[in-house]
């Protein structure tokens, strides 16, 4: 099943999928699976230059989806990181429109894109270690290269949250717009993108990126190994409740 749609964009050369889990757009095998497909095929339509990843509802995406029937995150995470990784070897420019939450793997999931549009009342958060487990989804390569090495540890080591704002000040986000103008925003950034030469974006976005795929696999080896680990200590199963009952997680280092 897919959990996304695909459309074209009143704007000459720009696509549009969206994610369509509602209520939170949670993320799991089969819509990762689903979006990395898309992409790939995208990258062989002359058709497409520019692709805006946007999501439906209130929420960009409120990470992996732990419960025992969401069919990813700690119930297959190998494959879940495997199609994850997918994205990073994709040749469209992708503009992600970034409203309310982009938390954990969402947030991941929104490093992956090329440029990020959001609002203030976006709030960007990398909070696993606060649900007891090291960081995945390539971001120990995704978050510093955008923040720089110092304003990734603050975030990652606390899973503090920031707004949209913030975002912007740091680097994390690219443009910010009001709320009501996000959508049309991501389309105007991916129009204009797609306005110039396809062959010379798409060289130069592979000298910009140069090894980055790489890099991120290698980071998600060592992030997959130590996560697994680390599903199976009861600081984890701690955060996870934690977080489902709204409170501050109390871990033992067990």
């Amino acid at each position: 099943m897919s959990f996304f749609t695909e459309h074209n964009s009143q704007r000459s050369g720009v696509t549009v999928l969206e994610l369509n889990r509602p209520p939170h757009n949670h993320l799991n095998v089969d819509l990762l699976e689903s979006l990395a497909d898309s992409l790939e095929r995208l990258d062989n339509d002359n058709n497409c230059r520019a692709i805006v990843l946007a999501a439906a509802g209130k929420v960009f995406s409120a990470g992996a989806d732990f419960s025992p029937a969401g069919g990813g995150a700690a119930n297959d995470t190998a494959s879940f990181y495997a199609h994850a990784m997918r994205l990073f070897r994709s040749r469209k420019p992708l503009v992600a429109a970034v409203q309310g939450a982009a938390v954990g793997a969402g947030l991941g999931l929104a490093l992956a894109a090329d440029f990020r549009v959001t609002c203030p009342e976006a709030r960007f958060c990398a909070n696993f270690t606060r649900l007891g487990f090291h960081p995945g989804f390539g971001i120990s390569v995704t978050l510093p290269r955008l923040v720089g090495e110092q304003q990734a540890a603050l975030l990652l080591y606390t899973g503090q949250r920031i707004d949209g704002e913030q975002a912007q000040h740091i680097g994390l986000a690219d443009v910010l717009v009001p709320a009501e103008r996000l959508r049309e925003a991501a389309l105007d950034l991916a129009g204009e993108i797609a306005a110039s030469a396809p062959l010379a974006v798409e060289s130069t976005r592979e000298t910009l990126r140069l090894g980055l795929a790489e890099r991120v696999r290698i980071a998600n080896e060592r992030e997959l190994e130590i996560q697994r680990e680390q599903f199976a200590t009861e600081d984890f199963k701690e955060g996870v409740a934690a977080m489902a009952q709204r409170r501050l997680p109390s871990f033992t280092r067990r």
